[in-house]
């Protein structure tokens, strides 16, 4: 990938980083992201962080290439471990699991002082996002979703503020995203049409199943959750 024609997924995000941001972005990967919004000048300043050698490697030899060793530092670490509280005023993780986002940013919560705002690119379960940014005061301000290469993405936005501002229709509204609710473009309507049509196998399959504790949980989950996105689809 070229630095500085990012994929339509980076773009999204980076158009979120608000210009002068120190930025982290964890789990850099090539350190593309970093170098691209410390090119166009809309970060003063970035730390790529990463987990893993390889790519670790790779994001300093990018850093390197592109002339950027002076603003941006490559360092490896896991998660948030990588920042110190007050370093950075907008934290990006993009390209993981929803899961593992919450997870990363509930075991650095301590690193978040002083971050005004969180870009999330979940790769799946958004909702989990929204829940953990609701229960940590962090106000959803902005959310998109792409498709590329046949697969979906949602970004979510969050800005330190009243976490409950967004929110009409709770149990809704963190499932689909209030912003991509009101907004219904094709690629929302395309991806929850699949779920949809993946949850229903699904729940014919579990009547047919012996009935067990664990498969009615599942099942009675799967129904709510039916219902909700049929509603929104209408």
């Amino acid at each position: 990938m070229n630095v500085d024609k990012l994929s339509k997924r980076l773009e999204t995000v980076v158009s979120y980083i608000l210009k002068g941001s120190r930025i982290a972005d964890i789990g850099s990967d090539h350190a593309y992201l970093p170098c691209n919004s410390v090119k166009q000048g809309i970060a003063a300043s970035a730390i790529a962080g990463e987990v893993v050698e390889g790519p670790f490697q790779a994001a300093k030899k990018q850093v390197e290439l592109s002339g950027l060793t002076k603003q941006i530092d490559v360092r490896k670490g896991n998660g948030l471990a990588v920042i110190e509280p007050g370093e950075v005023d907008c934290v990006i993780i993009a390209g993981m699991g929803g899961a593992l986002i919450t997870d990363i940013l509930e075991a650095g919560k301590e690193k978040l002082y002083g971050v005004k705002r969180l870009i999330l690119q979940p790769n799946i379960a958004a909702h989990q996002i929204r829940n953990w940014l609701l229960a940590n005061d962090w106000q959803l301000v902005a959310e998109e979703i792409l498709k590329e290469d046949g697969k979906y993405y949602e970004i979510v936005v969050a800005d330190k503020g009243d976490a409950h501002k967004p929110y009409t229709n709770m149990m809704t509204e963190l499932l689909l995203g209030p912003f991509l609710l009101k907004e219904k473009n094709q690629a929302f309507i395309d991806k929850w049409s699949r779920e949809l049509a993946q949850w229903e196998n699904i729940v014919n399959s579990l009547k047919k199943a012996e009935e067990n504790p664990q498969n009615a949980e599942r099942k009675k989950e799967l129904i709510e959750k039916i219902s909700i996105v049929r509603e929104a689809l209408k």
